[in-house]
């Protein structure tokens, strides 16, 4: 079996970081934890253990009554380090009954819910031809359901697509338009059918927005006490009061939205706009300049 950076087998080396995940994070762990989760015997269990012990000795201290190991006051991570969105990721999907989820370390969960999102429907033969057609370098026709008061019912339109992209709460397919000859994102749960219609018109490398990097940045609302923005600097690991961001152009749009920043100057409550933009000018030209 190949070796992991400590030196030990991968299969070994994983299960230490396993009882070191279950003792900073849970605060315990014991033979029964490590056979539920590998499948391995009640002796490579004892051993696992013992072995942790040796490496990372003062760690973990055994409770005869409860059979049980529990983190030592002087516990220091010795596998791992200890990634808080690793775990609240692990826990959000957990809660949220993420059926792609097929493995997790958790185990002794706290109480948690996360406020439920809208699915947004996709048909999934429309998102296998999207597939098909940006590994292909294809075009495709989509029957598209667009916001525009011009077109209030869905129309057929030929598009060149290269690439899909997240805002967080919705799924694009960034592609060049036929129609408005430029690139453009297009929701896909709003495309409701689609069909191949040869070879793409445009080349991915030619989405200059999509390819190129705007540095935001951010820093603390003003309009708030310096405590407050204090801790917001100190919530978006500032430096300086400043935290650069880079981010495609074309994605820009979504990121005002997003944080929020395009309330920063209205309304007389800083509290729900805490960070601003610090380039705001540079920005909103390019962001100009990405929607022409």
């Amino acid at each position: 079996m190949s070796e992991g950076s400590s030196g030990l087998r991968w299969g070994v080396e994983r299960r230490l970081r396993f009882i070191e995940f279950r003792l900073y994070w849970e605060g315990g762990i014991n033979r029964g934890d490590i056979i539920g989760f590998f499948g391995v015997s009640v002796p490579q269990a004892s051993k696992d253990l013992n072995q942790y012990q040796e490496l990372a000795p003062g760690n973990m201290a055994y409770d005869k009554s409860e059979k049980r190991y529990f983190a030592a006051d002087t516990f220091q991570p010795r596998f791992l380090t200890p990634e808080p969105d690793q775990y609240l990721s692990q826990l959000r999907q957990i809660a949220e009954k993420d059926k792609t989820v097929d493995e997790t370390w958790l185990s002794n969960l706290p109480n948690v819910d996360c406020l439920p999102i809208p699915h947004r429907r996709i048909d999934p033969e429309v998102l296998r031809t999207i597939l098909s057609a940006v590994r292909n370098r294809g075009a495709i026709e989509i029957h598209y359901q667009s916001m525009n008061p011009n077109r209030p019912d869905p129309v057929w339109r030929e598009i060149s697509p290269h690439a899909l992209a997240s805002d967080g709460f919705r799924w694009h397919v960034r592609a060049y338009c036929h129609i408005d000859r430029k690139f453009k994102d297009f929701l896909l749960s709003r495309c409701l059918d689609c069909r191949k219609a040869g070879e793409a018109k445009a080349a991915a490398r030619d989405d200059q927005m999509w390819h190129t990097i705007f540095i935001v940045k951010l820093m603390p609302n003003p309009a708030l006490s310096k405590s407050q923005q204090a801790i917001i600097a100190s919530d978006y690991a500032m430096d300086n009061l400043v935290i650069d961001i880079p981010i495609r152009k074309s994605f820009l749009y979504y990121f005002k939205k997003r944080l929020r920043l395009d309330i920063a100057d209205k309304g007389d409550c800083p509290e729900e706009a805490p960070v601003v933009i610090a380039n705001r000018y540079e920005f909103e030209k390019t962001l100009q300049e990405a929607y022409l």
